[in-house]
């Protein structure tokens, strides 16, 4: 649907944000590469997901060419902490646990790198879009169920908003549901929509 001026890459190995990029109606490439994921330790809880989206886009700095590459990051955070992925079930069991009856921050950081039209440096957009999400109260027996069908394992808090634990247990959001889900399409959309030859 949309003609880019540019092939368009995603750099992100998500199959969700890959379901939303073509849900939304573009033709892309998946590329990932290696990024060094840690953060300074002063870095404030609100800057991290957007600094590690500009982390993984400056790995495409070097070969960009003639392309657009799109990275993001999603960040949980619960009174100012960040939950990030989980180590194995337990450390699953304790962030769900923590995140049961609460209210929390769903931060995802987005950085598009373009080719800069006077052939210098690429250039870089980002930005980061924030949704609050308030859980039930969620039972011992729920969140074993959830852990043991769905295996949580590659997402930050522990949780999918469109898995069971979502369906279930999320009460409210205010925000975006797709940047619960890793990926603020509408505002992705807009963005891209500037480097559309025709929309």
């Amino acid at each position: 649907m949309h003609q880019l001026r540019y092939p368009l890459v995603l750099a992100s190995g998500s199959p969700r944000r890959r379901q939303l990029m073509t849900d939304a109606g573009f033709t892309f490439t998946i590329e990932v590469r290696p990024t060094d994921e840690s953060f300074p330790a002063d870095l404030p809880a609100d800057d991290v997901a957007e600094y590690l989206a500009r982390q993984k886009a400056e790995q495409f700095v070097d070969d960009l060419g003639d392309r657009l590459v799109l990275c993001a990051d999603t960040v949980v955070i619960l009174d100012n902490q960040i939950l990030n992925k989980p180590a194995d079930e337990a450390d699953a069991r304790r962030m769900l646990s923590a995140l049961a009856g609460q209210t929390h921050r769903v931060r995802t950081g987005v950085c598009l790198l373009a080719p800069a039209a006077d052939s210098q440096a690429p250039v870089m957009h980002s930005f980061t879009d924030e949704t609050t999400v308030t859980f039930a109260p969620l039972t011992d027996d729920e969140i074993t169920y959830y852990i043991h069908t769905c295996h949580p394992f590659d997402k930050a808090g522990s949780y999918g908003a469109q898995d069971f634990i979502g369906l279930v247990g999320i009460e409210r959001l205010d925000g975006s549901f797709y940047t619960v889900m890793g990926l603020p399409t509408h505002r992705v959309y807009q963005l891209l929509k500037s480097y559309t030859t025709g929309l």
